[in-house]
C-alpha cells in the first residue's frame, strides 16, 4: 500500500504526462518499481548557447519529501556557472533553502531550465566556468554551445546571440561603453556614429532591420541596408 509521499510523486508525474501547459519539462522513475530515483530531462531554451540540447536531471527523493527538497544534478555534462562542469551539481536556492512543500518536480526542473537562460556566475557552483562569463563572455557563448553540441546533441548555430551574456561581464571601466555596442563590432556601429548618431540609436536602428551581429566581426553592409539605417536615424521612416 503507497504512503502519502509516494501518492504524492505518482501525481506529480501523472500531471508531468499529461502537461496541459506543455511545459517541455519531462520526468520518468528509473525503475518501474522504485520512486526514489528519477530521471527529468528538457530541451535547452532558445536564444541560448544550449538551444534544442537534451538535458537529463538525475532526482533522488528521500523519504522526507516534499518536505526536503529533490537532490537533483545534471547527467548531461554542460558548461555553466551554476553547474559542476565535472560532476554535474547544480548550485540553485530553490534546491537548498528556498524549497517549500508547495513545490514540484516540475517547478525545480523549470528553474533549473530558467537557470541556463539567466546564469548567476555571483553565486557559481563552477568557478572556472564564472571567471570565463564574467571575463570572456563571447569566448564563454562558444564553449557553451560547444558543449552543447558534443554532450546535449543541440543543432549547431551558425550565428551565437551573444547579448545576455555580455550584459552579465565584469568588463574593465574603459571597455564598460562596450555593452552599448549590444554585440555589433564598433567600427561597424561608428560608421554611423561618426554622422553624429548616438550609439544607442544605431545599435537600435539595426536590431530593427534584423542585422546580423557577425559574432562581433566587423563587415560591409549593402547599399540598400546602409540608405534604410541612415533614413530611419534621419526619422525619414
Amino acid at each position: 500500500m503507497s504512503n502519502s509521499r509516494d501518492r504524492r510523486i505518482i501525481k506529480e508525474l501523472q500531471d508531468l504526462t499529461e502537461d496541459k501547459d506543455n511545459s517541455g519539462i519531462h520526468a520518468a522513475p528509473v525503475q518501474e518499481s522504485s520512486l526514489t530515483t528519477l530521471k527529468g530531462w528538457f530541451l535547452g531554451p532558445g536564444n541560448t548557447p544550449y538551444e534544442g540540447g537534451k538535458y537529463v536531471i538525475k532526482i533522488v527523493l528521500d523519504n522526507q519529501y516534499p518536505f526536503k527538497p529533490p537532490r537533483m544534478q545534471f547527467e548531461t555534462k554542460i558548461w555553466h556557472p551554476n553547474v559542476s562542469s565535472q560532476t554535474g551539481a547544480i548550485c540553485l536556492d530553490i534546491l537548498k533553502t528556498n524549497w517549500s512543500p508547495v513545490q514540484t518536480i516540475k517547478t525545480a526542473l523549470l528553474s533549473i531550465r530558467m537557470l541556463l537562460e539567466n546564469p548567476n556566475p555571483s553565486d557559481p557552483q563552477d568557478a572556472e566556468v564564472a571567471n570565463m562569463l564574467l571575463t570572456e563572455p563571447d569566448s564563454f557563448v562558444v564553449m557553451a554551445h560547444e558543449w552543447a553540441v558534443r554532450h546535449a546533441g543541440a543543432p549547431r548555430q551558425p550565428n551565437l546571440d551573444t547579448t545576455r551574456f555580455r550584459s552579465l561581464a565584469r568588463l574593465p571601466v574603459e571597455n564598460e561603453d562596450e555593452r552599448r555596442y549590444l554585440g555589433y563590432n564598433r567600427q561597424l556601429v561608428d560608421r554611423f556614429t561618426s554622422m553624429g548618431f548616438e550609439i544607442d540609436r544605431v545599435t537600435e536602428t539595426l536590431l530593427y532591420f534584423g542585422i546580423d551581429r557577425n559574432n562581433g566581426r566587423d563587415y560591409h553592409l549593402t547599399e540598400g541596408q546602409v540608405g534604410d539605417i541612415t533614413a530611419r536615424l534621419l526619422g525619414e521612416q
